[in-house]
């Protein structure tokens, strides 16, 4: 009876977290494109496809990883599992994903797109489809950023304003933290191909056909081995990634350079504003000093100076003139010493040997043309 009892709670455990396991809408894609819908549990579909619990958990991460004959793809919220027969699509309800799905992963699949790999192993077109899908919707997120920032930049580094719209402002910080979640998804990316790039055997794995079905792997049309083939696929996905992560970075560093810029162009609006309150101070030292013969005449005292009409202009012509001269001289003593000094002379020598920059000149006109405004601005000011 001890023993009973003991069991007993356990076996009720196990058949409650049996039923209340979760439920995948899975989407299936055979090798002619054919498309199938169902819903389905968790521990019923990882035990009909050989896997375990733990590669089919609710993880948004990107992995890619091979278990059982079986390829398991994590690209966040898309989750599909590969076979040599078939694809499926875990919780495909998602209104980009389920676009993509419907009007374009079909066709690609029975060989009518335009992957490069229609006349591999079904593997070879089911992982390229995947791949293309993500890095496309990277370019794509790269692409609506990038005419914004550099619009917003262009409204914010002109040096004709005195000061920065702060709703321009709000629109960069914005974009600028999307910028870095697409480059932390890229640098993301681009790692978890090259964990597979560098292990041959994940590489062997990844060609399924080769367990299944040894007679069809065999050396493509242009002589090379499909584990080599499967090698150059994400190869070039490598390199995609890699090129939208540099145009990432420039982005980055035109930003970076356009807050100096913007800095800049105030430090220089914030110099003239404190250099024309010096000489409105000078100005009224000027004129207080020669002030004092107005209130000395001022005071009520008899001379006979009062008496003649000529002297009130005289007085006043003098105050005047004096007031002007020293102000002049204060402004010249101002000059001298505000002025910047000249650059140091570079030599022809140094100007040769210095070699030309081809990454550091941004494509767009934007950023020289900015910082000769900005010159010219300082210079004049």
């Amino acid at each position: 009876a001890g023993k009973f009892y003991q069991h007993a709670p356990t076996e009720t455990s196990q058949a409650t977290l049996a039923s209340v396991s979760p439920v995948f809408a899975v989407m299936k894609f055979d090798k002619d494109g054919n498309t199938t819908y169902f819903e389905k549990k968790k521990t019923e579909l990882y035990q009909e496809l050989g896997l375990q619990a733990r590669d089919l958990r609710f993880q948004h991460v990107m992995s890619i990883a091979t278990r059982n004959n079986r390829i398991i793809m994590r690209m966040e919220f898309l989750k599909a599992v590969i076979t040599p027969e078939f694809l499926l699509i875990l919780d495909y309800r998602n209104l980009s994903l389920e676009h993509w799905l419907l009007n374009e992963l079909a066709s690609q699949l029975a060989g009518e797109g335009q992957l490069v790999t229609y006349s591999l192993p079904f593997e070879f077109r089911a992982i390229e489809a995947i791949l293309q899908y993500w890095i496309s919707k990277l370019q794509g997120r790269l692409n609506t950023l990038q005419p914004q920032i550099l619009e917003t930049l262009e409204a914010l580094v002109d040096p004709k304003l005195l000061s920065v719209d702060r709703s321009k402002l709000h629109v960069l910080l914005q974009n600028g933290k999307s910028l870095s979640e697409l480059e932390t998804d890229l640098k993301v990316f681009k790692e978890t191909i090259l964990e597979i790039l560098d292990e041959e055997e994940v590489i062997e794995e990844l060609c399924l056909s080769k367990w299944s079905d040894p007679k069809i792997f065999e050396e493509s049309t242009s002589g090379i081995d499909h584990a080599e083939e499967m090698e150059l696929l994400l190869e070039n996905y490598y390199r995609q990634a890699e090129d939208l992560l540099n145009e990432a970075r420039e982005l980055r560093v035109l930003i970076d350079d356009s807050e100096s810029i913007i800095f800049i162009n105030l430090d220089s609006h914030r110099n003239v504003m404190m250099r024309l309150n010096l000489q409105l101070t000078m100005g009224t030292f000027s004129v207080s000093l020669f002030g004092l013969i107005g209130v000395a005449f001022g005071m009520n005292l008899e001379s006979s100076l009062e008496e003649d009409p000529r002297i009130f202009w005289l007085v006043t012509g003098i105050m005047f003139l004096g007031s002007g001269l020293i102000w002049r001289r204060l402004l010249s003593f101002l000059g001298r010493h505000l002025d910047p000094p000249l650059p140091p002379h570079i030599p022809t020598v140094l100007k040769k040997s210095q070699p030309a920059a081809g990454r550091v000149e941004i494509k767009t006109s934007l950023k020289g043309e900015t910082f000769g405004l900005s010159r010219s601005t300082l210079t004049n000011q």
